[in-house]
């Protein structure tokens, strides 16, 4: 751990990093990073470095863990081994364990369990690199993640820490002034600005920890700004594409009714009066070719010379006693 400073907010009320108190860190967002989760966000705060994923909703197994009327949600929150200076002993902690289960508190009430029963959404957060604040970083990413999977949610998440240091409360804590400030309040809330986490390790006056909820409500509102600038970014893709193939299936569809139009003007079909019809059938009549009297002749010859074969069995034996008789 390096030495702790001196000073953590010079003169002119800039702190270690050149921010000022209710300034926030840099935050970049992708989405979709991972093809085989239903939603992912890849998140960078600072130095955090931040991957979450979404499954589901999906069946529950074992079934005996179902609910019949709703569906259940699991967090996990892990870190990984090489995500501090000091190797991270792998596997869940106690603290990775209690920031799983506010976390998931966080996100219960905020998705709408009520439309998938029997069901289950597993949200994992990974934390690459920790550089304080990870707990709500990964609250920002999973949200991001959750709307990426298309889970239905009353709203998004944001969450920001305020902490106090020298003496003053800051906004969104640093590496050094977590680990030697004297206050730490991390809070999460919804676009609405309904609190879903808030807890606090340190002391802080009644009236600290009003100002502090008031930080802390302008950070997560310019997080939340962030995290729609974001799904904006991933979307309007789609949007584009979308209403580019709508003006196309317009175009089609007039190119179509146009055609359909001069189809009918060539093929309109006036009303025949009776004495029409009777002068085609009498010119079809009169076309037809005359039957050759040498084709008659022989037909007749042929019909007088065949029409004892016609006569039934008399005929028959007459025709066989005339042969004997010849022969």
């Amino acid at each position: 751990m390096a030495n702790k400073p001196e000073k953590f907010i010079d003169e002119n009320g800039l702190r270690l990093d050149g921010r000022a108190v209710d300034e926030i860190r840099p935050m970049t967002i992708e989405i979709g990073v991972l093809s085989r989760a239903d939603g992912s966000c890849y998140l960078e705060w600072g130095k955090n470095k931040i991957l979450a994923a979404v499954y589901g909703p999906r069946e529950l197994h074992p079934r005996r863990m179902q609910k019949p009327d709703e569906a259940i949600v699991r967090y996990r929150y892990n870190m990984a081994a090489f995500s501090v200076e000091d190797r991270a002993r792998p596997g869940p902690s106690r603290r990775s364990i209690e920031i799983s289960k506010v976390s998931r508190d966080a996100f219960a009430p905020i998705i709408m369990t009520k439309y998938y029963p029997s069901a289950v959404i597993d949200i994992f957060a990974e934390v690459l690199q920790a550089d304080a604040g990870t707990r709500t970083a990964a609250i920002n990413a999973a949200s991001i993640a959750l709307a990426d999977a298309g889970i239905p949610m009353k709203g998004l998440i944001s969450a920001c820490a305020v902490g106090k240091v020298d003496g003053q409360l800051v906004l969104d804590l640093s590496k050094d002034e977590d680990n030697y400030g004297n206050a730490d309040l991390p809070i999460a809330m919804t676009q609405d600005g309904e609190i879903s986490l808030l807890q606090m390790d340190g002391n802080l006056t009644k009236e600290e920890f009003k100002k502090a909820l008031e930080m802390a409500s302008e950070g997560c509102r310019q997080i939340l700004e962030i995290q729609k600038e974001a799904l904006k970014r991933k979307f309007a893709s789609h949007e584009e594409v979308v209403e580019s193939l709508a003006e196309v299936a317009d175009e089609i569809i007039e190119d179509v009714q146009k055609e359909i139009e001069l189809i009918d003007e060539d093929f309109e079909v006036s009303e025949l009066e009776d004495e029409d019809v009777i002068e085609i059938t009498i010119a079809k009549t009169d076309t037809s070719e005359p039957v050759d009297k040498a084709q008659e002749e022989d037909f007749t010859e042929f019909t007088e010379d065949e029409s004892s074969n016609v006569d039934g069995p008399e005929g028959y034996e007459a025709d066989k006693a005339g042969e004997r008789h010849e022969q």
